[in-house]
């Protein structure tokens, strides 16, 4: 009844109807579209799910990420990486993409990432001058004036009971679900649950293998090692739960808002810091700097992708 009484379930409803029965326009690009999205606001993975298709698909194709890059502080096209290689700071592209770019670089992957909050465009400037035969759209299951040939949709527990916005964290109804070619179910490790909507394919992502990497993104032993966390994400407890199931020494809890900049925030020489990599790109890579990684399984996904990509190529 709550969504009825909800002026941004209106919106939403006219602007889908309006794509659904072509009054909006969509465009499609010369090379097959990956979507990777979700139904709310905040942190459900989509980034390190990106970050698994790249580095399981990267011996199949020239992947081109495309993002919007959210909260950068720039305009208009901009090349991320190149092959592998970074072209930017993360401030003008923002922090998630740039961080992608970051690991990529150091695994020697060549991904080529894209940044424009014309899709469209951006999509068109990656096939053209960097020659990517494979888009993935990052955060694109909202994003409808672009087509795609595969949307991947990312959720988890806590979305089956939220509402929309303004009244709770949701984009769209879980009714929107009838878009999606496949959905992930999230953070099964945290949280483990089940779903199913009209026979859509469901698979199940589970983070493994964590691992606390240093300044030069190694692995290490923290040992006896004792930390102060902070991070800035759309889930901070997740993150703080994880340090603590790990059985890390952590002395201090720091929480931030998500993308937070940390201009004015500052490391103590004398204290070690731990984080997650997509906080950690936004400050100086010091000694007393660490990370928590880790990498995830979601079974049965890429053979999947690659048998639909078949039909559509």
């Amino acid at each position: 009844m709550l969504n009825y009484l909800n002026p941004y379930f209106y919106i939403i409803f006219i602007r889908n109807f309006f794509y659904d029965k072509n009054f909006f326009k969509s465009y499609k690009l010369s090379v097959p579209v990956i979507s990777i999205g979700n139904l709310s606001v905040g942190g459900t993975g989509k980034t390190s799910i990106v970050r698994y298709l790249c580095e399981n698909l990267a011996d199949n194709f020239h992947i081109g990420i495309l993002s919007r890059g959210y909260k950068r502080k720039s305009k208009g096209t901009l090349i991320v990486s190149y092959m592998g290689k970074i072209q930017e700071n993360w401030e003008r592209v923002g922090d998630e993409p740039f961080l992608l770019a970051k690991i990529f670089e150091k695994k020697g992957l060549q991904i080529s990432i894209v940044v424009d909050e014309n899709r469209v465009r951006g999509g068109e400037k990656a096939i053209k001058e960097l020659g990517v035969n494979l888009i993935i759209l990052d955060d694109g299951f909202q994003h409808r004036r672009l087509k795609r040939d595969l949307d991947i949709v990312l959720i988890k527990k806590e979305d089956l009971e939220n509402k929309i916005l303004p009244f709770g964290k949701l984009r769209e109804p879980l009714t929107s679900l009838k878009r999606a070619d496949a959905i992930v179910l999230t953070y099964q490790d945290y949280q483990p649950f089940d779903y199913s909507f009209n026979d859509k394919p469901i698979f199940k992502l589970y983070r493994k293998n964590w691992r606390v990497l240093n300044h030069r993104l190694e692995e290490i032993n923290p040992g006896d090692k004792e930390f102060i966390a902070f991070c800035g994400l759309g889930d901070n407890r997740q993150f703080f739960i994880t340090l603590k199931r790990l059985n890390l020494k952590i002395k201090k809890m720091i929480s931030f808002p998500d993308h937070y900049d940390y201009s004015n925030f500052t490391l103590s020489p004398d204290e070690s810091y731990i984080t997650t990599l997509k906080d950690g790109i936004k400050l100086e890579f010091k000694e007393n700097l660490f990370f928590l990684d880790f990498s995830i399984e979601v079974k049965g996904l890429k053979e999947f992708i690659l048998k639909r990509l078949e039909l559509s190529v």
